[in-house]
């Protein structure tokens, strides 16, 4: 390649700028009439030593610099570094210095480690551009590849990358198989690969085996989990370990411990482990008794401990044993702040923050959740502005701190900000933004997040998928939600819930009890949303006794404890069909104290079927509730303006003004240009 007169002349300015610095890092340097060899030599010499010297920068600089003569070794020991630090700048322009010289390096390493680069910064899309235009490619190449797709929740392409290195030719190797597993969801897909590694000969793997076992555990069957643990050659601490956490995140805290039990060696992963999944149950007195069995501790038992007595509410013990702490890292300082935050003790929170003996992107992180957890959605602005750095997960949180607090155009708006600057959205930040376009049911804005959710190919993400669902179906397009749903390759609860409610939103009572029978025969339990689900829809069908049937089941069936919603959805099942005294009945025999909402639902339904008598007593119930909330005086009085009781209206009326009761002006929302504008009624535009 031909360099131009004027570069090679700016190049050697570049070069005397920088010399007198390499004279000064290495005095025994001399300045002397050397040759180009011996100083390409000398070069290549002091790239590497000022990167080994943490001067990645002018090592990178003196390459930027030189023509030619740069060794294979100086290149892998700068692109080493870059990985290391995750320097993405200083390897772009390693990897624009290959390539402006023409090089066409056999030493596919080089090429591997650019490979690495953008995989371990997330640049996926440049990745696999530099695979793509590799002459000869390796095991290394795609593994590499392979590994970041499906790190960075892109599965489909990392399987389809998978058995596309499968076909060029290339012996599949246990790393390949490691790269890959994890990017499986579904379960057909992992016994798949499952096959294919023991038709490769490598059920005897440790590593391999126990990747199978976390990854059958990830996908809900803790029962091929068990086979492979029980079939395995040879087993190690981790997989006994991976095998305990599976059962711990199922709640299957009983089996976990009896295989914590038969344990012949633990190690302190095994013990917080345990002591982690008791907390997370609820056992704390479990817990903390094997903390203090413990032959010996981590920070990481600490930890566990102090987040299990937060997660309780016992505030109170979580500091004792956090001001006990033999040493506390970062985490332990975060695992306290997050539990002031989750028990409302915002005061403690703010003051715990101020005291932290350093602040990283996580605490800042987790002041900014818990403030919007809270309801303090200024509050969390004010620090996320703030924020001296931040990343997707800063983003994603006050996004979703907007949404939870009901400020749906604010976290839209946010994420508009988001792009702007830059920030690559992940999974979690599509998950957090649609429900905001489901509560403004602004379609447009929805189809264009959809749009980018493919660009970001992360269509295959069931949590993605599930959002996309509730969006579609909140904004009226049925269809829409229903095709996302039938493409989508894994299917969780959520995902089967969304689609049902989403028919029983629509009226389509039969399809959604039609959808929920698949549910069952696919093997998916449901939760008790998904019941709340299949009441709505018989009641909306009309379908009385299938509505008494399922919700009989929850708990004799479905070993599901009816919550306040089940009762508000029998209620208003019932006052719909007409069958007021029933409901009522059903009311006064429930084991808790109704709420608004199931009085709301004997309201509701007493207006429609008029009869003043029981809409009183349901209103007066409402009431001695919440006075505040004008929505039972406004039933109460339609339904003495259609008896025409004129007086009973002014009463009504009365009673709202002694109160304090303002009837809130309805909204509205329309979507221009993929915008959306809200206005109050009695507004001009």
């Amino acid at each position: 390649m031909q360099v131009s007169q004027p570069l090679r002349n700016q190049k050697r300015m570049t070069l005397l700028y920088i010399w007198p610095m390499i004279l000064h890092l290495n005095p025994v340097m001399k300045v002397t009439t050397i040759s180009p060899k011996e100083e390409s030599n000398d070069n290549n010499n002091s790239a590497k030593w000022m990167c080994k010297q943490g001067r990645l920068k002018e090592a990178v600089h003196i390459i930027h610099v030189m023509d030619k003569h740069i060794d294979f070794s100086t290149y892998q020991c700068l692109l080493q570094e870059c990985i290391k630090k995750k320097a993405l700048s200083e390897g772009r322009l390693l990897h624009a210095h290959i390539l402006q010289l023409g090089f066409q390096f056999k030493a596919i390493s080089v090429w591997n480690k650019i490979i690495n680069l953008y995989a371990k910064c997330g640049y996926v899309d440049d990745a696999r551009r530099v695979l793509i235009q590799m002459a000869i490619k390796n095991a290394v190449s795609w593994t590499v590849l392979i590994a970041s797709c499906a790190r960075h929740g892109h599965g489909e392409e990392a399987l389809a990358l998978f058995y596309q290195m499968q076909r060029s030719g290339i012996q599949l190797d246990q790393f390949s198989f490691a790269s890959v597993l994890p990017a499986c969801t579904d379960l057909a897909e992992l016994k798949e690969l499952h096959d294919k590694i023991m038709r490769c000969g490598f059920q005897s793997d440790l590593f391999l085996g126990n990747v199978l076992i976390d990854m059958y555990a990830k996908c809900g069957s803790l029962e091929d989990a068990r086979n492979v643990f029980d079939k395995m050659y040879q087993r190690d601490v981790i997989s006994w370990n991976t095998l305990i956490a599976g059962y711990v995140q199922k709640g299957c805290i009983d089996e976990a411990h009896k295989l914590f039990q038969k344990m012949s060696k633990r190690d302190v992963v095994s013990w917080t482990t345990m002591i982690a999944g008791y907390a997370q149950n609820g056992c704390i007195a479990e817990a903390l008794r094997l903390f203090e069995k413990m032959p010996e501790r981590n920070v990481g038992s600490w930890n566990a401990i102090i987040a299990g007595y937060a997660q309780i509410g016992n505030i109170d013990e979580a500091l004792k044993l956090f001001q006990k702490m033999p040493g506390k890292d970062i985490v332990s300082w975060t695992t306290l702040l997050a539990g002031y935050m989750q028990n409302g003790y915002v005061d403690e929170a703010q003051k715990l923050f101020r005291r932290m003996p350093k602040q990283d992107i996580i605490s800042w992180n987790a002041m900014i959740a818990g403030y919007a957890q809270n309801g303090i959605v200024d509050e969390a602005l004010k620090l996320f502005e703030k924020m001296p750095e931040r990343n997707v997960v800063s983003w994603n949180v006050m996004i979703a701190g907007y949404v939870q607090n009901g400020c749906s155009e604010d976290a839209l708006n946010l994420f508009n900000e988001m792009q702007l600057a830059g920030v690559k959205p992940s999974s979690k930040t599509f998950a957090s933004v649609l429900p905001a376009c489901a509560s403004l049911a602004a379609l447009e804005k929805g189809k264009e997040i959809h749009e980018e959710i493919v660009r970001c190919r992360f269509q295959s993400d069931v949590f993605v998928g599930s959002a996309l669902v509730d969006m579609y179906g909140k904004c009226g397009s049925l269809e829409s939600a229903r095709n996302v749903f039938d493409n989508m390759h894994h299917k969780d609860v959520v995902s089967w819930t969304a689609m049902i409610k989403n028919y029983a939103m629509h009226g389509c009572g039969t399809e959604a009890l039609k959808l929920f029978k698949q549910m069952l025969h696919s093997g998916t339990k449901p939760n008790d949303v998904t019941l709340v689900g299949v009441l709505f829809a018989c009641c909306h069908a009309g379908l009385v006794d299938k509505g008494k049937h399922y919700f009989n089941c929850m708990s004799n069936h479905y070993h599901i404890a009816p919550t306040m919603e089940h009762y508000s959805c029998m209620v208003d099942l019932l006052g719909r069909a007409g069958c007021l005294d029933e409901a009522h009945d059903f009311i006064n025999k429930m084991p808790m104290k109704p709420g608004a909402t199931v009085w709301g639902s004997l309201l509701g339904a007493c207006r429609i079927h008029n009869n003043i008598e029981l809409g009183e007593c349901a209103a007066q119930r409402l009431f001695e509730l919440d006075s505040k909330n004008a929505a039972p005086y406004v039933l109460l009085s339609n339904m003495y303006g259609v008896a025409g009781r004129w007086g009973d209206i002014e009463k009504v009326r009365k009673m709202m003004k002694d109160n304090g009761v303002e009837k809130k002006p309805g909204c509205s929302w329309i979507e221009v240009h993929k915008k959306v504008y809200a206005f109050m009624v009695g507004e001009l535009f």
